[in-house]
Order: structure tokens, then C-alpha cells, then sequence
């Protein structure tokens, strides 16, 4: 729920900047590069979300950043789209984008929309369509939104037949397709063949076993939870009060929950101010005996760094954070380059202004009891993370 809020927000400023004729006429530096890019970490099935974006000089596609009125119709798909809550309305703005024919720009755009609107617009791309035909044993042609609108129509029959096993979500029967295409296991045969379907069962039987072996490099990770109930207790030990993401809190952690010994809400001054939503998802605040949050810590295990940076920047620019020391990316010791791309992106020139800084899982295992018994105050946070702005 995070991500899809970060998300939307960015497609917000999407739109709002191309509303406002500030967008520019390049993909790479944009905003739509920074929302794309985030989509594209969050599940494998997003991989290579941003290919249908990419500016192809030779075929002039997407034909959305050297004509100013394509790219201000697709920006009214974004607003209109962020603004509406029905299917109807969905739909009518996918039709009016559709007579356009913009060049280039199809139903890749699904990708966005699905994240604003994921009981509505699935996700779209070439293995969802290749294992949407060889489950229904329809024809699907990648590219066009009237043959996304078919597969659409066809997926919400079948997550609907089995409703048991899915999601009211279309990430989960996209995901299913996706499987299939990128050949995880086949699908069911379409004819009812007794010897076919029991081959499809042993194959199926068979991935399935070597699905549920913990892959070497993840046996030994750590989880979030994990990462949060350390930086819980160690806020704790330093004689902070600590605040625990309010959709975290009730976590099994330990012998207890997440939340155990923690804030029930943030002060009273936060009431009512804009982005306070966003910074009651913030993973782990530590206030001071005043109330005042003086570090705040998102942990980025596997999920996108962009939504964790849209969130520090709430708190930071929000008001009420003048006490606020420092925010702490925290995450595996590999993630600390793409930390420092997402820091880089131009969507984030703001966070130039404050003291970020980069805290990974090594050395906060390493050091986290001699801190919690022989430091004071956040000086021994800032010698073992590496400062990035």
C-alpha cells in the first residue's frame, strides 16, 4: 500500500507538470522516468516497464515528447484517471486516448494505470499476453488497447470463476499469466485429454517442489520486520520514544508485535497537516522526550527506494520537523548504488537540502548492542552510515 500511494502521487506530478507546459521533451531526468522506474522494482512481472517510455529516435516513439498536444492528451489520461473511482470512467478515458492513435503509446500505459487503479486495469506486457493465450487459447495481440480491452474482459471472467484461488486485485491473475508466459510452468491443457492433463501435473507437481526451495542468496536475508524491530529496540535503548508504521505495527515480532512499547499515534501537531498520511508510514520515527521526530528510518528490503524517499521528503518538507536530525535509508549492504541512483534523479533535487544518509544491514547488526548500551544521542548512527547528499 505504500508503493501504490508513492506511485500515484508521482503520477500526479506527472501530469501536473505536463499540465503546467514544465515536463520537458526527454524521458531520461523526468518525472515519468522516476514513477516508471519505481514500478518496474516492484515485482518481476514490472521488469522492463520502462522500455514502452524509452524515446526511439529512429521510429519517433512514443510520439509523446516532440508533439506538445500527444503529450497533453496523455497527461489528461493521468489526471483524469487519478481523479476518477469508477470503471465506466477508466474505460471512457482509455477509449478517448485510444482514437488518438498516439504513436507508440499503448496499452504499456496499463502498467501505470494499474497502480491507481489495481480492481480495474491490469498490467500489460508481452508474457502476460503470451500466457493469457495459451491459458484461454485466445489470439491477443500485443500493442493495441482494443486487444487489451479483450484480454481485460476475459481476465475478469476468469479471476471471477476463481475468486477462491485470486484477488478482487488484477495484479494477482496478471501475475498468473505472466508465470505462464515467461514459461514458470504451462498451462492446463485446453482440451480435455485424461493422458495430457496428467502430464501437466507431474510437470506442474515438479516446479512446484523446486519453487519451494529457499533460493542460496535468500536463505540467510534478513527480513523488514526484522530490520524494523532492531532499529525499535535500539531507539528504545538510546531513550527515544518510537513510532512503528501504523500498517506494521501489528507484526508478529518476537515473543510480541511490532508495535509492542511504541507510539499509538504521532503529536497532535501533525493532525491535519498535508503528507501526514504518507509520514505514519514511515517504517520506524524516533521522538524526543518533546515530541519531536528527530530520526526517521525507512527500510528498503526489496520494495521500491523511491516510495521510501517519497515519504522522508513529506516529513522533512511537511513542517513540524524542525528538531529532526537525520533520514536513514536502511537497507542490504548490494542496494546502496541504487540508493544513490534514485538520490540522483532530478525528481529529487529537493532532498540536496537535507541530511540523508545511508545505514546498511551489516553494520547495523554489527553495532547495534554497543550502541544500545554505550551510545548517546544519534553520533554513532552517523559513524557507521555513509552520508549521500
Amino acid at each position: 500500500m505504500k508503493n501504490f500511494r508513492s506511485i500515484r502521487r508521482g503520477v500526479q506530478q506527472v501530469a501536473a507538470e505536463i499540465k503546467g507546459d514544465c515536463f520537458g521533451v526527454a524521458y531520461r531526468g523526468s518525472s515519468l522516468e522516476t514513477v516508471v522506474h519505481s514500478i518496474a522494482e516492484q515485482r518481476q512481472v514490472f521488469k522492463g516497464a520502462d522500455h514502452a517510455f524509452l524515446w526511439k529516435p529512429k521510429l519517433r516513439i512514443p510520439d509523446i515528447y516532440e508533439h506538445p498536444g500527444n503529450q497533453r492528451a496523455f497527461g489528461q489520461l493521468l489526471d483524469a484517471c487519478v481523479c476518477c473511482d469508477t470503471e465506466e470512467h477508466v474505460l471512457a478515458e482509455i477509449h478517448r486516448i485510444d482514437a488518438l492513435k498516439i504513436k507508440g503509446l499503448g496499452p504499456a500505459v496499463a502498467n501505470i494505470l494499474y497502480f491507481l487503479h489495481p480492481t480495474i486495469t491490469p498490467p500489460s506486457n508481452t508474457a502476460i499476453v503470451r500466457g493469457y493465450n495459451a491459458l484461454t487459447g485466445h489470439n491477443v495481440k500485443l500493442g493495441r488497447w482494443d486487444e487489451y480491452l479483450a484480454m481485460r474482459k476475459g481476465l475478469l471472467a476468469f479471476n471471477q470463476r476463481h475468486r477462491d484461488l485470486l484477488s478482487n486485485d488484477l495484479g494477482a491473475v496478471a501475475a498468473f499469466c505472466f508465470d505462464i508466459g515467461a514459461g514458470l510452468y504451462a498451462a492446463p491443457p485446453l482440451a480435455d485429454d485424461a493422458r495430457a492433463r496428467a502430464a501437466w501435473a507431474a510437470d506442474l507437481a515438479q516446479v512446484r517442489a523446486q519453487a519451494a526451495k529457499p533460493a542460496p542468496s535468500e536463505a540467510d536475508d534478513r527480513t523488514h520486520t526484522e530490520i524494523q524491530g532492531w532499529l525499535r529496540d535500539l531507539g528504545v535503548a538510546l531513550g527515544y520514544q518510537v513510532w512503528i508504521a501504523q500498517n506494521d505495527r501489528g507484526r508478529s515480532f518476537g515473543p510480541g508485535r511490532l508495535g509492542d512499547g511504541c507510539l499509538e499515534k504521532l503529536p497532535s501537531a501533525w493532525d491535519g497537516r498535508a503528507g501526514a498520511d504518507a509520514v505514519r508510514l514511515i517504517d520506524v520515527l524516533w521522538l524526543d522526550g518533546q515530541g519531536n521526530i528527530v530520526a526517521a528510518f525507512e527500510v528498503e528490503h526489496t520494495t521500491s527506494i523511491y516510495s521510501g524517499i517519497v515519504r522522508m521528503l513529506d516529513l522533512a518538507l511537511g513542517g513540524h520537523a524542525t528538531e529532526l536530525h537525520t533520514l536513514f535509508l536502511v537497507a542490504p549492504d548490494r542496494r546502496e548504488a541504487d540508493v544513490r541512483a534514485q538520490i540522483a534523479r532530478p525528481a529529487f533535487s529537493r532532498i540536496a537540502d537535507l541530511s540523508v544518509r545511508y545505514l546498511p544491514y551489516s553494520e547495523l547488526q554489527r553495532h547495534r548492542e554497543a550502541i544500545g548500551k554505550f551510545g548517546a544521542g544519534m553520533a554513532a548512527l552517523d559513524k557507521i552510515s555513509h552520508r549521500l547528499t
